[in-house]
């Protein structure tokens, strides 16, 4: 019996100028570009076994063996990679998450980040960074920024091979915390693919699209000069607009609870009074709330004490994909 392996890990990512909508379903092509932070802590670790036994791929994620849409997405991605390597092989890919599937917190980039690095070294492909991420992007467009380390920027392209991700700054640059504050940890009824498809129907999305460009230069400039209030305005602006587009589409998708909206109103009367703290949702209604390392331990104190806050994790800028 012949068997290839290899296991791989890579951080989520909390998107600070937010992706939203496609220009080709398929390829995950963005409709926009989009800047992140990779999360020191909040993991994928995946292990794929290519068998030469195995008559079908399966899919064990959190200790629980995956039918329907969660197998079928893998198998059509390890097809990709069977593909550029020449094999028929199937495989066992058993994947664990340090935090919650499915609730908005990029799971799913992390998960095809780390698919895509074990995957690919079992069969022996050697990709470049940009490579790997170009082919990530084909499982999640997300996970595209999964692939490189500290703080990302996903190039939209032109096409498959222009659209992939980089480092704009290394995970040391600055010493900011996300804390999120989990207000549902169960996976959301409509996932991020599904509201893609979406995107376009909302009246507001074109004119997202069509400001995306300053915002993605207000951010990249705050970052590489570290200026958090800069980062804190177009941040949140950007984090708004998208829900905004959400909730103007056909049908509309609310993701928000009433604690994440309580929650949202209570960090900006926080940086009022001097405590240096913005927000990000993602596809999802738990809250992302990001600061300065040192007010970080009174951010956490503050939130864990907040009505309907279940949980609150806490991350560092993170490295990229690697193998274990």
């Amino acid at each position: 019996m012949s068997i290839l392996t290899a296991t791989a890990t890579a951080n989520a990512n909390i998107a600070l100028i937010k992706y939203w909508g496609n220009r080709d379903d398929l390829l995950r092509l963005p409709s926009n570009g989009s800047i992140s932070m990779n999360l020191d802590g909040l993991f994928a670790r995946t292990r794929v076994a290519f068998q030469s036994s195995l008559s079908q791929d399966l899919l064990i994620l959190n200790g629980k063996k995956e039918t329907g849409k969660a197998l079928t997405r893998m198998v059509s991605f390890l097809d990709l990679v069977r593909c550029q390597a020449n094999t028929d092989l199937n495989a066992l890919v058993n994947s664990e998450n340090s935090f919650p599937t499915g609730a908005g917190l990029a799971s799913s980039a992390a998960a095809f980040a780390a698919l895509s690095l074990a995957a690919t070294h079992a069969l022996g492909l050697e990709l470049d960074e940009g490579e790997l991420s170009r082919l990530a992007r084909r499982g999640s467009g997300s996970a595209c920024r999964s692939i490189p380390g500290g703080f990302v920027e996903w190039l939209p392209g032109v096409d498959d091979r222009s659209s992939f991700a980089i480092s704009i700054a290394p995970p040391e640059h600055w010493d900011l915390v996300d804390c999120i504050a989990i207000v549902e940890p169960q996976p959301k009824t409509t996932d991020s693919t599904e509201g893609h498809h979406l995107a376009d129907t909302s009246p507001l999305q074109s004119a997202r699209l069509a400001d995306t460009p300053r915002r993605l230069d207000i951010c990249r400039q705050a970052i590489l000069k570290r200026d958090f209030d800069a980062l804190s305005a177009i941040t949140e602006l950007d984090s708004n607009l998208m829900h905004a587009v959400m909730m103007t589409s056909s049908p509309p998708l609310f993701y928000w609870q009433p604690s994440s909206l309580h929650l949202l109103k209570e960090i900006q009367d926080w940086r009022q009074h001097g405590l240096p703290v913005c927000y990000s949702l993602d596809a999802g209604p738990n809250v992302h709330v990001l600061s300065h390392g040192d007010a970080a331990a009174q951010v956490k104190d503050r939130l864990e004490k907040f009505p309907g806050v279940l949980q609150v994790l806490t991350a560092k800028p993170g490295g990229p994909a690697h193998l274990k």
